[in-house]
C-alpha cells in the first residue's frame, strides 16, 4: 500500500496545559453498574478542569436530564477552547507508554483514521472494521453528543497485527539494536523529554507520552503500508476495532451529515495485538430484574451433555452451579448471549449488564434477582483470523484488560459540530 493511501495519519492535538491527574478520566463505558466509581470521581476532580466534564459515562444515558447533560458538555467544551486550557500540537502522533496497574508497560500510537476506511456492518471488508456486533440502538446517543460538539476527546483503542513489531519497536528499541530498518529512531524512554507524565486517577496506573518526530512518524506509515501490503487476500483487515466501536460508529454517522476534512477522521490509540501488557479479559454478563429459579431452570432446560458445547458457571444470591452451552458456536460467549437474549425476549422486565472482572461479577450476581454467568473468554491471537472469517463478534466479546487498563480520556481535537438545520 501507498503512504498516501494508509487510512492513518498524524492529526492537531490538544492536550491539556496542566492538571493531568484530574484530567484524565476513564473511558465512559466501565463501572456502568458502579455509581459510587463515578461519585468518587467527580469528587477527586472538584473544580478544576476534567474530561469528566466533556464525556458522559453511560451509566448517566438512562438518566432524564440527558439533554440538559448534553448541552452541558457540548458548552464546557466551548469553554475549554476559548480558556487557557489547550496546547495545540500540530500534525502530531503522540507515543503512550501506560503502565498497567499491575506494573506491565503497554505501548500505543495517537493519530488519527480515515472514517471512509472504517464501516461496522458485520460483514464488511474495509480496512477498518468492528470486532464485535454493534448495537445500532447504542449509536444515537453518542450521535446526539457528537453533533454539537467542537471537540472529540476519544477512548477507542485499535489493534493491528505486527508479529515482527514494526511499527512500534522502532520507538522502544535504542537505534544501534534497530538493525531491522536500517534507520536511527529515537529511543523515548532516554532521549525525549515526555509531553506529559503522571498516575492516573483511581488507581489506573501511570502513563506517558512522547511527540513523535517527523522521520518516526514516516517511519510508523511506511511499517504500516507494509503491513496493509502483506496482508493475505483481496480484502485485507489492517486495523480491527477494539475498544470504542460505538463511539467511532456515531463518529462516522456525523462525518456522513457533515463531511468536512476534519470530520472525515477519527483521533484513536493504534496499539499492537501482540504487546505483551495487552491482555484479552472475558466479558461477563449479570442479569437483573429475574428470578433466579426461573432463569437457572431455563438454564438448565438449555443445558448440552457432557462434552458438548461450553462450560458455563452460574452464579446467583445462595447457589451457584455449571451448564453447557453453545453447541454451535466457537466461543462460550456465544452461547451465553443467545441464551440471554432469548430469556429476555421473553422476559421483557430483565436486563443485561456487562461485567468487567470475575470478583465484580459474583457481587453483583449475590444481589437479590440477579444471575451472573462466568466463563473463559478467546485468546488474543484468535481475533485477526475470526474476524476475517466470520465477521464481526458476538458484542462484548471480549475486554482488552480490566476497568482500570482501559484508555483514559486525554488527548483531544477540534472537530465541525453538524448545523441545527442537518
Amino acid at each position: 500500500m501507498n503512504i498516501c493511501e494508509l487510512p492513518f495519519r498524524e492529526t492537531d492535538i490538544l492536550i491539556p496545559k496542566k492538571g493531568f491527574e484530574k484530567w484524565s478520566t476513564v473511558a465512559c463505558d466501565q463501572f456502568t453498574s458502579e455509581p459510587q466509581y463515578w461519585r468518587d470521581v467527580a469528587r477527586f476532580v472538584g473544580e478544576a478542569p476534567s474530561a469528566l466534564r466533556i464525556t458522559l459515562p453511560e451509566i448517566y444515558l438512562s438518566d432524564d436530564d440527558l439533554s440538559d447533560r448534553i448541552a452541558g458538555i457540548n458548552k464546557t467544551m466551548s469553554d475549554y477552547l476559548e480558556g487557557d486550557i489547550f496546547a495545540s500540537l500540530p500534525a502530531s502522533m503522540i507515543h503512550v507508554e501506560r503502565t498497567l496497574p499491575g506494573g506491565l508497560v503497554r505501548h500505543g500510537i495517537v493519530g488519527a483514521i480515515d472514517l471512509e476506511a472504517y464501516d461496522f456492518a458485520a460483514d464488511s471488508t474495509a480496512l477498518i472494521r468492528a470486532t464485535e456486533g454493534t448495537v445500532t440502538e447504542r449509536i444515537p446517543a453518542r450521535v446526539k453528543i457528537r453533533r454539537g460538539a467542537p471537540l472529540e476527546i476519544p477512548h477507542a483503542m485499535i489493534l493491528f497485527d505486527d508479529p515482527d513489531n514494526t511499527v512500534i519497536g522502532p520507538l522502544t528499541t535504542p537505534p544501534d539494536h534497530d538493525a531491522r530498518r536500517g534507520q536511527s529512531f529515537s529511543y523515548a524512554s532516554d532521549a525525549k523529554k515526555p509531553l506529559y507524565a503522571f498516575p492516573l486517577m483511581m488507581g489506573g496506573g501511570y502513563i506517558k507520552g512522547y511527540r513523535l518526530t517527523e522521520d518516526e512518524m514516516s517511519g510508523v506509515k511506511a511499517a504500516l503500508a507494509a503491513l496493509a501490503g502483506d496482508s493475505d487476500g483481496e480484502n485485507p483487515l489492517l486495523f480491527a476495532v477494539g475498544d470504542g466501536n460505538h463511539s467511532l460508529a456515531a463518529a462516522k454517522q456525523c462525518y456522513l451529515s457533515n463531511p468536512t476534512e476534519k470530520n472525515r477522521w477519527a483521533m484513536v490509540e493504534l496499539v499492537n495485538i501482540h504487546d505483551p501488557a495487552l491482555e484479552f479479559e472475558p466479558i461477563y454478563r449479570v442479569l437483573f430484574g429475574v428470578d433466579p429459579d426461573d432463569v437457572i431452570s431455563e438454564l438448565k432446560k438449555a443445558s448440552l451433555p457432557s462434552g458438548e458445547g461450553h462450560e458455563v458457571a452460574y452464579v446467583a444470591f445462595d447457589r451457584e452451579g455449571v451448564v453447557r452451552l453453545g453447541a454451535d458456536t466457537a466461543l462460550a460467549v456465544g452461547g451465553v448471549q443467545a441464551f440471554i437474549d432469548e430469556y429476555i425476549d421473553s422476559h421483557p422486565d430483565a436486563k443485561v449488564d456487562y461485567i468487567h472482572g470475575e470478583e465484580v461479577t459474583r457481587h453483583l450476581a449475590r444481589e437479590k434477582d440477579s444471575v451472573g454467568f462466568i466463563f473463559d473468554g478467546m485468546r488474543k491471537d484468535e481475533l485477526f483470523p475470526a474476524v476475517k472469517a466470520d465477521g464481526a463478534l458476538p458484542r462484548k466479546t471480549f475486554s482488552m484488560g480490566e476497568a482500570q487498563s482501559k484508555r483514559y480520556y486525554l488527548e483531544a481535537r477540534r472537530i465541525d459540530p453538524i448545523p441545527d438545520e442537518i
